[in-house]
């Protein structure tokens, strides 16, 4: 099952048993330890507690069984994005501005590198602005392979 194919499955499990409250921040299907995993991350505002987890897992749960979607079997896991949350959509950029983030490009963007680390400063157009060491770099978002946030301690 195709990425886009799974996320329209949530979602639709998110409508029917009323988790609007949820943002799915990522869905995928991965192979750990040679089982099958389909990992589903959630945020609110407010953040994730294991109560949410739970209740999206069973929601999940019981639709996933109804309607057999997913060939094979797996487990499923409802998490948190966590402190370094993944910036998936436009939104997130725009969400998280004045934070720090780490990006990834799919080619070298300054000083031929492809990961940057900087605080977000928001979109312009098809822009990730991103600050790095002073200096605003634009970033096109179709060249950016992965962001995250990312949390000092």
């Amino acid at each position: 099952m195709d990425r886009k194919g799974l996320t329209r499955i949530i979602e639709e499990a998110f409508s029917l048993h009323r988790l609007e409250e949820y943002e799915l921040v990522e869905g995928e299907f991965l192979r750990e330890q040679g089982r099958r995993v389909l990992r589903v991350t959630i945020d609110k505002p407010g953040g994730i507690q294991l109560a949410d987890c739970e209740k999206v897992n069973k929601a999940l749960d019981g639709y996933l069984d109804e309607k057999d979607p997913i060939e094979g079997s797996y487990n499923l896991e409802v998490s948190s994005p966590g402190v370094e949350r993944p910036l998936k959509k436009r939104a997130d950029y725009e969400r998280f501005a004045g934070r720090e983030a780490r990006v990834y490009t799919y080619a070298p963007i300054i000083r031929g590198s492809k990961k940057l680390e900087g605080v977000l400063r928001g979109l312009q157009g098809e822009e990730l602005l991103l600050e790095v060491a002073g200096e605003e770099v634009a970033i096109p978002l179709d060249r950016i392979s992965k962001a995250h946030l990312v949390f000092r301690f």
